[in-house]
């Protein structure tokens, strides 16, 4: 039982000195990347920079016990900062300790709801998140993430939380633009840019490993960070009015559980379940990438308990709610990870930064912040994905564009239950509505096709209708229309089946469709037959008074129906 919920004690008895060696290399790496996004996606969240320090040890630690993934690295991201951001703007407090309050309880109540799916083993409730939903989401989230951060860069106090407000704010305030912070935004920019395009071939000339080269390129911002603070710190721009990070209190963070405020967790409580379905999808995505690379397998609902204790680990330790990420798990894969204890010497690195560091990060500015987060966010923008899905489904890029359209003019939330809801409903229409086929017998062989494809055999006596979909009360009645229709068409036929290989499943509502099929046949003459239906779907059907009171007979294949009703032949 300690086994099935604490990976660790099987990946232990593998672990050796090389093992050692690889991780702590990795978490070197991770650390040095993890240090800017830290700070930065805690900005993001509109908390002090030092609450993203307080979220990358802990989690770490805790995945690295509950996690089944070797390479995912947890901690604040760019998606799940943002959501935090608008689910404290929604309750409009007045002070940072308030707001401080509110992310540690969001980040415990997501690790409570992630724990409760892990042990309940429901995973499968992201299901209803479809890809189409997620994509534009994650792309409109990324757009929103980038326009925050403008004012930033222009040294503006404008904000809002979806792209009408950043742009109304941004219009009002834009002849207040401190052009000595847009001048250090721009280095920022540009020395980030050039790293993440041009670095990795200058290292290559000099004779450095190319797997080194590409982890040293993306952990650029650090080179931003130590050259803007020492640029800030020479030239005192803080003093002409150059925002700074400031004093970052030094040590470690102090461990408490939550203060409990039912009106405040009530209100956070569907922020929370979005954060938790979100931060999940995004997480168990990149550990199932990374992971089917080296031939691994993680278990996703131990992966909810992974997180759940990871995001339980920040609000007892002052951070906010977390996941894994996909850059720094990338970099972790790259570096040479060969277990979770990767993440726990990162969780180190970080702990030993917040007790020896934090007073050199007082000239930080925090345009470089925003600069870091605009140059990491770029990657989440998949704009051509709009145009793919419309090549593909109509459907789901219906699903997409309102997705899309919702995060960006009003809110996330809404963004989301639309974007869900919208999926949900076409899937609903366009079963409804299922695709069928009157087929035929391909001449010289026992395969049957559609009539309308193919020039097949077909029987003056008999008719048979293939339908391309699960029978359930939505297309219930468009089957018993269908059927009445054909045999309308067709006042000579004596024989109707229905040929069953893409039916998984017959609900109530369809079993007395089926029911009103066969007695309407029945008084018109013609005996109603299926054919190939599959082993479950045939064992409910003998549960029932359909299988006792079928006029015709269930035929092993739709060859077999075929010859014993046509009037062909019998080989």
């Amino acid at each position: 039982m300690l086994k099935r919920y604490i990976p660790l004690l099987e990946w232990r008895k593998t672990y050796h000195r090389s093992t050692f060696n690889s991780d702590l290399l990795a978490a070197l790496i991770v650390t040095i990347m993890l240090i800017p996004q830290s700070l930065a996606y805690a900005m993001l969240a509109g908390l002090p920079p030092e609450i993203g320090l307080y979220a990358s040890i802990l989690p770490l630690i805790a995945y690295s016990l509950f996690g089944t993934s070797s390479t995912l690295s947890v901690g604040p991201v760019a998606v799940v900062s943002l959501m935090t951001a608008a689910a404290i703007a929604t309750l409009e407090l007045g002070s940072m300790e308030q707001k401080i309050a509110a992310a540690i309880a969001l980040a415990f109540i997501s690790g409570v709801l992630l724990l409760a799916m892990g042990f309940f083993k429901l995973g499968m409730l992201a299901n209803f998140l479809s890809h189409s939903v997620i994509s534009g989401f994650i792309s409109a989230a990324g757009l929103i993430i980038a326009a925050s951060q403008v004012p930033h860069l222009l040294g503006l106090n404008s904000g809002g939380h979806n792209l009408l407000q950043i742009g109304d704010s941004l219009y009002r305030q834009i002849q207040h633009i401190h052009y000595p912070t847009l001048a250090l935004a721009i280095f920022t920019l540009v020395l980030l840019i050039w790293v993440r395009h041009s670095l990795v071939s200058l290292l290559l000339n000099i004779g450095i490993k190319a797997t080194l080269a590409a982890n040293l390129a993306k952990t650029g911002p650090i080179f931003a960070i130590i050259s803007t603070i020492v640029i800030t710190w020479w030239f005192s721009l803080d003093v002409i009015g150059v925002k700074v990070v400031g004093n970052i209190p030094q040590g470690l963070p102090t461990l408490a559980l939550p203060t409990f405020n039912s009106d405040l967790w009530q209100s956070l409580f569907s922020a929370a379940l979005l954060i938790s379905i979100i931060g999940f999808i995004e997480s168990v995505s990149v550990a199932q990438t990374l992971a089917a690379k080296r031939r691994e397998r993680i278990d996703p609902n131990q992966e909810l308990i992974g997180l759940g204790a990871a995001n339980i680990g920040s609000a007892i330790s002052g951070g906010l709610p977390v996941t894994g990420g996909f850059s720094r798990s990338v970099v972790n894969f790259d570096a040479g990870a060969k277990s979770p204890a990767a993440g726990a010497y990162a969780a180190l690195g970080i702990a030993l930064s917040c007790v020896l560091l934090t007073p050199l990060i007082y000239f930080l500015p925090r345009a470089t912040l925003a600069a870091t987060i605009i140059i990491a966010v770029l990657s989440l923008i998949d704009i051509k994905a709009l145009y793919r899905t419309w090549q593909y489904s109509r459907a789901d890029f219906a699903a997409m564009s309102v997705t899309i359209l919702a995060t960006l003019l009003d809110s996330i939330e809404l963004g989301i239950m639309l974007g869900v809801s919208l999926s949900i409903a076409l899937f609903l229409y366009r079963t409804s509505k299922p695709h069928s086929a009157l087929v035929g017998l391909l001449a010289g062989s026992e395969h049957f096709r559609n009539i309308d494809r193919h020039d097949v055999l077909t029987s003056s006596t008999m008719l048979t209708l293939r339908v391309d979909e699960s029978l359930y009360f939505a297309n219930a009645r468009y089957l018993e229309d269908r059927v009445y229709d054909l045999v309308a068409q067709h006042p000579q036929i004596k024989h109707f089946v229905l040929m069953c290989p893409a039916i998984n499943d017959i609900d109530a509502s369809a079993l007395e469709s089926l029911e009103s099929i066969n007695s309407r046949l029945t008084d018109s003459g013609v005996l109603f037959h299926l054919s190939e239906v599959k082993g479950p779907v045939m064992d409910k059907l003998k549960t029932s008074h359909f299988s006792t009171q079928l006029s015709g007979e269930v035929f092993l294949s739709q060859y077999d129906a075929w010859q014993a009703l046509s009037g062909a032949p019998i080989k």
